[in-house]
């Protein structure tokens, strides 16, 4: 899969998939030109972004990769692809994927040195893997990844504490933390991420700009949601299964449709075939994995790898043959 790239303020963002190969090298360009000694590749949501923020506070320059779960192993292989001269590759709140052990090596093997801090859940021959080759491999699901790099960067940091406290309350789903939320909605928009993370460098969760983007997209979510109720599809027959096309805002979306319909798994679907699960019974990281994805027990996300007529159908029908697939295997979890 050859991807674009966008370089928003020193981050380099992943797009869709692109065609041509001149889009899929930007990236590699940028890592040949980087005057920074640390690439941080990481997630795409708040986590990743206060995540982001503790690099910079402990590092001062990073050079930044947000990308998605299933963009995480076609980004690696073109880091590790590049010489490394020494200089650390940290992955942050991203999880186990087949074939990372074998990237890991080529990275080794070209000059970089690895950490990975990661609050997913991880099989143990996943971590003996990846511990034979990182010098620092940190996993604790009590914790957000944002959490795990305060910690273990920036214990004494009172400012790394607290953006800490903020981004888990959010992303261990404690809401405690009103600022959280806003926060999180923010960077839903990849454009807003830098703003955001300079902000938290700083201590500072709220300005002008964030409010007003919070207002915004706000008025936006509001009728993604109602677009995914009217379209969402019930399941299964040992769980109640929702399965609807997102519209943006999936934890938001899943939180509205199990509300108004009872559901105990909430599948959104996006129109590249990507999507995100949530469930009560805690097995949405086992259904994830078996669609190339991963995550949480009770969030995670996958693909079901849409052909141009799944894309082409989903966009007139808002379904896709693939739901009963998609049902079959959430129903034998336990």
């Amino acid at each position: 899969m050859i991807l674009a790239y966008q370089i928003i303020g020193g981050m380099v963002i992943a797009l869709l998939p692109a065609k041509t190969r001149a889009n899929g090298d930007r990236l590699v360009d940028a890592l040949l030109v980087r005057q920074s000694k640390v690439v941080h590749l990481t997630h795409n949501d708040l986590d990743a972004v206060g995540a982001d923020a503790v690099h910079r506070m402990a590092y001062g320059e990073v050079f930044s990769i947000f990308c998605s779960v299933g963009g995480f192993l076609p980004i690696l292989e073109k880091v590790v692809g590049t010489p490394g001269k020494g200089d650390l590759l940290s992955i942050t709140d991203l999880g186990y994927q087949p074939g990372a052990d074998g990237l890991l090596k080529r990275g080794l093997s070209n000059g970089w040195r690895v950490e990975w801090r990661d609050h997913h859940r991880w099989e143990e021959k996943e971590e003996r893997e990846i511990r034979s080759l990182a010098q620092v491999l940190y996993i604790d699901t009590a914790l957000c990844a944002c959490g795990i790099v305060a910690r273990d960067l920036q214990p004494s940091n009172p400012v790394a504490r607290e953006v800490a406290s903020v981004v888990c309350d959010y992303d261990l789903w404690w809401n405690k933390e009103p600022r959280a939320g806003v926060l999180a909605r923010v960077v839903s928009r990849e454009e807003n991420r830098t703003h955001v993370r300079d902000c938290l460098v700083k201590g500072v969760f709220s300005d002008p700009f964030i409010e007003g983007q919070y207002r915004t997209i706000q008025r936006e979510m509001e009728e993604a949601i109602r677009k995914s109720i009217r379209r969402t599809r019930m399941y299964g027959t040992k769980y109640r299964i929702a399965i609807a096309p997102l519209y943006g805002y999936p934890s938001e979306t899943a939180a509205a449709i199990r509300q108004a319909m009872g559901s105990e798994i909430e599948v959104l679907v996006s129109p590249t075939g990507r999507f995100s699960i949530r469930s009560v019974p805690p097995i949405s990281h086992l259904i994830a994995r078996e669609f190339q994805g991963g995550g949480h027990a009770n969030a995670a996300g996958g693909s079901l790898n849409f052909s141009l007529w799944d894309r082409i159908t989903f966009f007139l029908m808002h379904r896709t043959p693939h739901y009963p697939r998609l049902v079959t295997v959430a129903e034998t979890k336990e």
